[in-house]
């Protein structure tokens, strides 16, 4: 006999978060937020050290070809293709790491290995952040609030393109629509990230000239390791209140005895578009 699954939508839906039907809590969010990263910070943490070292690597092989890293830098065109070599080999994985931020505020465990999971929608993610990228680079030429406005509301595209199974176009326009009704919060919260992100940095800029400057480092190291994880899970929860996250379990499950904002349904078949819990 078949085994009957339960499905259920945790937190927010598209169709709510296309007509600003959701809750955006600064404080609530950081704190869960913070909470998540106390607990697991170490796969996000693992995740983005294989990015960073598989985006050195790739960047030291192309400069090479490209005659030299200072080479690069001269001509704009070889720094452009540099840019675009480097989002197709790393976004893949840097995906990976915000599903994992998306895994967390559902309450799901995460393993360093499922950097590898996600690679199956690698070709979607890779032109969604192109295309993420290059709007957010226009908007900050023409003018500087365009080029904030889209990173902001483009900020979750990527989750839909991998959770949702949405194309990259499809993924982009529902992010920009859904994010327009709450900038404020989402501003808010993605400057104080920033704010401790500038307060990480002054330590190492202080010290960065004298005899001080490993202990500089350090420090900033060691904040990263908190903040890059916080920064992440914030995603997470943010992705689940604003769209909602499908979760699979064999579970008996009431939605009317669970206190999260969630809608069952039963299936005696897995989705594709699920994760099991």
């Amino acid at each position: 006999m078949p085994e009957k699954i339960s499905i259920i939508q945790v937190g927010g839906s598209v169709e709510r978060a296309v007509k600003g039907d959701y809750h955006l809590d600064v404080k609530s969010i950081l704190t869960e937020a913070w909470q998540l990263t106390l607990k697991s910070r170490l796969t996000i943490n693992v995740g983005l050290l294989f990015s960073m070292a598989l985006a050195f690597i790739v960047a030291l092989f192309i400069s090479r070809y490209l005659g030299g890293i200072e080479a690069v830098l001269a001509d704009q065109q070889a720094s452009m293709w540099l840019n675009i070599t480097l989002t197709i080999a790393v976004w893949p994985f840097i995906a990976a790491v915000e599903m994992m931020g998306i895994l967390h505020a559902v309450g799901m465990k995460t393993h360093p290995k499922m950097i590898f999971s996600f690679l199956k929608r690698a070709s979607w993610v890779v032109l969604c952040a192109l295309l993420s990228s290059t709007l957010i680079q226009l908007g900050l030429e023409l003018f500087i609030l365009p080029g904030i406005f889209f990173a902001v509301t483009l900020s979750l595209s990527i989750p839909l393109v991998i959770e949702k199974k949405m194309s990259p176009m499809k993924a982009i326009s529902l992010s920009v629509q859904a994010l327009r009704f709450k900038l404020l919060p989402l501003f808010s919260i993605y400057f104080i990230l920033f704010m401790i992100l500038l307060t990480l940095l002054t330590p190492l800029a202080a010290l960065i000239e004298s005899e001080l400057a490993p202990i500089g480092v350090v420090l900033f190291i060691f904040g990263c390791t908190y903040l890059a994880p916080l920064f992440y899970n914030v995603k997470g929860i943010l992705y689940r209140e604003i769209f909602g996250v499908s979760v699979a379990t064999d579970k008996v499950l009431d939605p009317k005895n669970n206190n999260s904002d969630t809608s069952v349904t039963n299936s005696t078949q897995g989705s594709d578009d699920t994760f099991s819990a």
